[in-house]
């Protein structure tokens, strides 16, 4: 592709550089911010560097924060007992989203890859069992929220046998069809594991 300008081109090459982004959608993304006002493009480069140099990490979850320990774990209105645990930051908040869940989680920081390079020591797992050992702890339930692919599947397996010698309740997230969904577009193992985990209809 022909760029008019080097920084044009330096520009879409970077912005192309972020997952779902390709070079067209980069372009009429830099078009977009060259025809803006300059105080917009000011005020998103600033909250980018402000985000690189003040965005933090839960010392208890893992998940991103503002500070320290983020919003949920110092909630007093969340149920500590029930833990849930997720690959990424982005599933806590599709989770949040719901409003179905009012327990903590903990953020794996990703999943066993062995593909990627990516073991169980690259995860937050130590720090995991850590949260279920401490003197006094309140964790009763396990929700192993983890994506169906055959890596998450081989995470949930790992954790599953590591957690198995603790007093828990380890529950996975259900999958099934989805809502508006039709049986003949679902896959073997979809709707396999639906029938498996059926439930009474009431």
């Amino acid at each position: 592709m022909e760029y008019p300008s080097k920084l044009i081109e330096d520009a879409v090459n970077e912005i192309s550089r972020l997952p779902g982004i390709g070079k067209k959608t980069a372009l009429r993304l830099v078009l977009h911010l060259v025809k803006e006002n300059e105080n917009k493009t000011l005020a998103l480069t600033e909250s980018l560097n402000k985000l690189r140099a003040n965005i933090k990490f839960c010392k208890t979850c893992h998940s991103i924060s503002d500070n320290d320990e983020c919003s949920i774990c110092s909630s007093h209105r969340r149920d500590r007992s029930i833990l849930c645990i997720v690959e990424e930051s982005r599933d806590v908040m599709a989770i949040e989203n719901t409003a179905q869940f009012r327990g903590v989680y903990h953020v794996l920081g990703g999943i066993i890859s062995p593909m990627q390079g990516i073991g169980p020591s690259e995860l937050t797992i130590d720090s995991l069992l850590s949260r279920i050992t401490r003197p006094g702890g309140e964790i009763k339930e396990i929700i192993l929220a983890i994506s169906p692919t055959l890596e998450g599947d081989t995470t949930a397996f790992y954790l599953h046998r590591k957690l198995k010698e603790y007093p828990l309740k380890i529950t996975s997230i259900a999958r099934g069809i989805p809502m508006g969904g039709d049986l003949e577009y679902a896959d073997e193992i979809t709707l396999g594991r639906s029938i498996n985990a059926r439930i009474l209809f009431n």
